[in-house]
């Protein structure tokens, strides 16, 4: 934060017992720590309070956006549709779906099973 080396960490050392002297610096650095407390915990109450701010717009931008899309409702009228079915008891038409009817067995011509029994006219004399 300040980018003190221990050097002159030091000398502040130093400079602090010969301007407060030996008695009163105990008294001085408790009194400098709380007051480095204090700013830490204002820091971190700031920290926390910004990104609480951070969270809440982008709670704010994902609530406008839901809105967004259900303002659009793509599929309003499929809901309609089924919340009317539903209330009636009823299915709508596009949901009646027909069973496939089976096709019926063709009968096979022996021809068709196999084309070497078939007589030819190279055969016939």
């Amino acid at each position: 934060m300040f980018d003190l080396s221990w050097s002159e960490i030091l000398i502040v050392m130093i400079v602090a017992l010969v301007v407060v002297g030996p008695k009163d610096l105990p008294r001085l650095m408790h009194m400098l720590g709380r007051w480095i407390a204090k700013a830490r915990a204002m820091a971190t109450e700031f920290r926390n309070s910004f990104d609480e701010m951070a969270r809440q717009a982008e709670l704010d931008e994902l609530r406008k956006e839901i809105a967004a899309l259900r303002a659009e409702r793509p599929l309003a009228s499929l809901d309609q549709t089924l919340n009317h079915s539903i209330e009636h008891g009823i299915l709508p038409a596009e949901t009646h779906v027909e069973p496939p009817q089976p096709e019926p067995p063709q009968a096979e011509s022996p021809q068709a099973e196999s084309p070497q029994a078939a007589p030819s006219k190279a055969d016939t004399p």
